[in-house]
């Protein structure tokens, strides 16, 4: 694997595990008054670019670490159209 590569999975790899704490945090407390539902909507249309981005370059970090990153994205803006 080359550096560029690995440096790529691990920097995604990084900002993807930030969302953890708040999907957890949101599923625990089932509280989403302090989150944005604007921001979340346009962050994950966001990261959805990126993933098509990705694709269309053939670029495996960024199709990887933004697709978990969607996916836990997307749990906390499902939540927060849940626990209105």
């Amino acid at each position: 694997m080359a550096v560029v590569t690995a440096v790529g999975l691990l920097a995604g790899t990084l900002t993807t595990i930030s969302f953890v704490p708040q999907v957890i945090k949101t599923w625990t407390s089932r509280s989403t008054k302090d989150i944005s539902l604007g921001m979340f909507l346009s962050f994950c249309l966001g990261v959805l670019l990126w993933i098509v981005y990705g694709i269309s370059v053939g670029d495996l970090p960024v199709i990887v670490t933004n697709l978990a990153t969607l996916i836990l994205a997307s749990t906390i803006l499902t939540m927060k159209l849940i626990y209105k």
